[in-house]
């Protein structure tokens, strides 16, 4: 064969191994990946379909709150509490959050609320508020569990200076909530008004009763928050007082616990209470958490007043000591509580 003939032959074969590479690969693509990829795509799909629902939910027939009923047999009562129970139903990690701080801090404020004559519907607006997280602050000021700012703090008797800060005080702000309230219901003879004073202020709540000739919350046409504010209660409270009911399953060992303390009693001042709490054998941060109200890291204290002072008892902070158990726990948490 000539040299010619032979790179002809050369050339044909090099076309024809790519010609039959070409086909080869689009056969692969064809037969094999495209298949494959829409299987996964209708089995992915078929999937989310079966295991991911979405229902609307049942609105409560006689929810009451305070003691007070609410009047649901009006369509846009109906609507206002159906649209807050969809929010905190479907808003899953905050209610679940909601369910673990109270199981730490409710055991705290219901006897406050107890000995102060202040239903105990009323825990659940200290969650609204603030969703206990003892240090929350707000855009306007108010600060704490009970979201007091200054001057309304003041009034109800805590201490706020640069050093102590009573709003992030859990047993004074709760007995400070609980005079407002109590002042609020006897001007308006309504626990829920009281409720509806907490957020806007008594002077606001008046001007509106005033100028729409009622009495009663239900009846207001109030801004958006406040028009809100005790429907997110009511649907708070109703989430926690049954949460399977509304989809959330809770395990007892997965629910927060106060660690045990005792109190330490200080009358003088504190000079460092990074020292302070080495003391006890304690981090800074460990002595500040269990009392955000210390808003200074040393105390002056030139009045002598006493104060007292959260410590843990020793393994407080160590999970092993907490409940264990795996059962579901019923948000009312009062059994968990118990154990």
């Amino acid at each position: 064969m000539t040299t010619r003939n032979k790179l002809t032959a050369f050339k044909y074969l090099s076309g024809t191994a790519l010609l039959l590479a070409a086909i080869m690969a689009f056969g692969l693509f064809t037969y094999s990946s495209e298949p494959k990829a829409k299987e996964s795509i209708r089995t992915h799909r078929e999937l989310f379909q079966e295991e991911y629902n979405i229902f609307s939910l049942p609105v409560p027939e006689n929810p009451t709150f305070a003691g007070e009923p609410v009047p649901v047999e009006r369509s846009y009562i109906c609507e206002s509490l159906d649209r807050e129970l969809l929010v905190n139903t479907y808003w899953q990690s905050q209610t679940l959050l909601f369910i673990k701080r109270a199981a730490k801090y409710f055991p705290i404020i219901e006897p406050i609320l107890k000995e102060e004559g202040v239903p105990e519907d009323f825990k659940y607006l200290a969650l609204a508020e603030s969703g206990l997280i003892m240090r929350a602050r707000s855009h306007a000021g108010a600060v704490g569990p009970w979201q007091f700012v200054s001057g309304a703090g003041r009034d109800y008797g805590l201490e706020i200076n640069s050093e102590i800060d009573e709003r992030y005080h859990l047993e004074k702000a709760t007995a400070a909530a609980c005079r407002f309230l109590k002042s609020s219901r006897e001007k308006f003879g309504s626990w829920t008004l009281a409720a509806a004073a907490y957020n806007a202020g008594r002077s606001h709540i008046i001007r509106q009763l005033d100028r729409q000739k009622t009495n009663n919350y239900y009846d207001l046409l109030l801004n958006e928050e406040t028009g809100r504010y005790v429907f997110r209660i009511i649907a708070i409270k109703e989430i926690l007082e049954d949460p399977e009911t509304f989809g959330f399953h809770v395990k007892k060992k997965d629910l927060y616990y106060m660690e045990p303390t005792y109190t330490v009693d200080v009358d003088s001042a504190v000079n460092d209470f990074a020292d302070f709490a080495k003391e006890f054998g304690l981090s800074y941060k460990e002595l500040k958490d269990l009392n955000p109200w210390l808003r200074d890291d040393k105390l002056t204290n030139s009045r002598g007043k006493t104060y007292q002072i959260k410590i843990p008892e020793n393994g407080a902070f160590l999970r092993k000591n907490f409940q264990k158990t795996d059962s579901l726990a019923r948000v009312t948490l009062k059994e968990a509580k118990r154990q």
